[in-house]
């Protein structure tokens, strides 16, 4: 800590006390005991002090909690058993006498600019000294290489923190043959990425006494590289997905814990591991894991293939750029977004799959009851001056299919379709239509839908416009059918493409 006093008897180091407590050594613990520092190993201290028999925990803190790089639940679980934290307080000077601890001279602090870290730098305010009452001072300000160690290591070049400086892919020092990883050249870090670089420095150990090149065909990232990637990372939308809070471990009570080392934290019960389960596991941005290659029936998944520029000789080009969706949210009145039963045709699209969210059974998000009557609305948001007045061309086409599709999956179940004129593109698309009504019963009425409105028991009420008067009909499901809009990149792939566009942005 760098302070006036601090070799005195009762000051100790995080880590060692910590080490000691973990070894069951005899240790004397003060009656009140000051933690210098806001991480995991300050308040993993702080709880240890008082299991030990201290009478009064404190942290004190340089900044705020807000900036505090310690766990949450860490800091809500030590608060729970007394300990207080003192924010924005740095000592500056250990009080002594005869060598034995009477105190802490303090000093109050406010945050200035960020430094490296991002943090906001903490300044002392100068004319806020005051003394702490303690008898014994834990330091877990963090730390770094013994410099005895760069003393019998002559040549070693080291990095910002004084960490040994490696090549992040290889393990590979300035010194030819010698490899190092870990907290000793990321500084603080996981267990877990120290085994990872011992994973890599293996590999680069076993190549370089092998002769052979110790880059090649590896492509990982530095740590800063993959946390730049992962905080950058825009998670994708899913739609109808609503978030489930985390199941969280039964803890034994405060006064039965903080007077031993008994586990704080259960594991869950069965009915609540079973509720962890079915949480969405959206990975986003890959870990690496492989789960996807164990858990794909199929096989097809291949995580170790690489990519390769190919030149194929083809008789024709066909460019197929995909479209978004419209969002019908802007549309109030069919109330998307609102109204739980009320779905996009690609929401529908995925309840029909097999690999959907309900293994490709039907049933009602509101309530999950098998619905027995779905509308179709068709032209939601094409062929609408406020918003495309174009025809999308499929729209259609996808909501027959639909609705015969679902009444395979559901024996007696009503499809209706709501529609201003029909529009069959394609070869045999019409007689397609005209099988859906005959062959499968699907219903087809040539209206424009004014709204929607939900019952108490979350079904729908349709009203529309059939033979120039008002009508209104009851629904367990609505299905809107969205209109199409052209990628963002299609401009560009049109141009590579020498392709031209039409004033929709499709292609011409």
């Amino acid at each position: 800590m760098d302070l006036a006093g601090e070799d005195s008897a009762g000051v100790v180091q995080a880590v060692s006390f910590l080490r000691n407590a973990a070894l069951n050594r005899e240790m004397k613990v003060g009656r009140s005991v000051a933690v210098i520092g806001g991480g995991n190993a300050a308040l993993d201290a702080a709880r240890t002090s008082l299991r030990l028999g201290a009478e009064n925990v404190s942290i004190l803190y340089r900044r705020t909690r807000a900036e505090m790089p310690a766990w949450e639940e860490e800091i809500e679980a030590a608060l729970e058993e007394g300990i207080e934290i003192k924010f924005l307080v740095a000592p500056v000077e250990v009080v002594h006498e005869n060598g034995t601890i009477t105190g802490l001279k303090c000093i109050n602090m406010e945050l200035g600019e960020p430094d490296q870290s991002g943090r906001r730098r903490p300044v002392p305010i100068q004319g806020t000294e005051f003394l702490f009452a303690t008898d014994m001072v834990i330091s877990a300000i963090g730390q770094q290489i013994d410099p005895e160690f760069w003393n019998q290591t002559g040549g070693l070049m080291s990095s910002s923190g004084n960490t040994i400086h490696a090549d992040p892919l290889t393990c590979e020092t300035n010194i030819e043959g010698v490899f190092a990883g870990g907290d000793a050249v990321s500084g603080p870090a996981t267990v877990v990425e120290a085994v990872g670089a011992g994973h890599e420095a293996a590999i680069s150990i076993s190549r370089f006494l092998a002769d052979q090149d110790v880059r090649a065909g590896r492509t990982g990232r530095s740590r800063d590289e993959r946390k730049k990637r992962a905080q950058a990372y825009v998670y994708p939308p899913i739609p109808k997905m609503h978030e489930e809070p985390r199941q969280q471990p039964m803890c034994i009570q405060v006064n039965e814990r903080v007077t031993n080392f008994n586990e704080v934290e259960h594991a869950l019960s069965v009915e609540a591991a079973a509720k962890e389960a079915e949480r969405c596991l959206n990975c986003g941005l890959c870990a690496e894991c492989m789960e996807c290659v164990r858990a794909c029936p199929a096989h097809a998944v291949n995580h170790s293939i690489k990519d390769e520029v190919a030149e194929v000789r083809v008789g024709a080009v066909i460019l197929a750029p995909g479209f978004t969706t419209g969002d019908p949210a802007a549309l109030k009145e069919y109330g998307h977004g609102r109204l739980p039963n009320v779905v996009t045709g690609l929401e529908f699209e995925r309840m029909l799959s097999a690999s959907g969210p309900s293994g490709g059974h039907l049933q009602r998000l509101s309530d999950g009851r098998i619905p027995r009557k779905i509308a179709f609305i068709q032209c939601v948001g094409s062929r609408d001056v406020r918003f495309k007045p174009y025809c999308s061309s499929v729209c259609c086409i996808y909501a027959v299919k639909e609705a015969v599709i679902a009444r395979e999956h559901t024996p007696g179940l009503e499809t209706h379709i709501f529609y201003m004129d029909l529009r069959a593109f394609g070869k045999e698309f019409e007689d397609y239509c005209t099988r859906a009504r005959d062959e499968y019963g699907v219903l087809f009425s040539r209206s424009r839908v004014a709204g929607l409105e939900e019952t108490d028991g979350h079904d729908l009420i349709v009203r529309f416009e059939k033979d120039g008067r008002s009508a209104e009909e009851v629904f367990d499901l609505v299905v809107l059918s969205t209109g199409l809009d052209p990628p963002a990149d299609n401009t560009e792939l049109a141009d590579v493409f020498d392709i031209e566009l039409n004033e929709f942005g499709f292609a011409r």
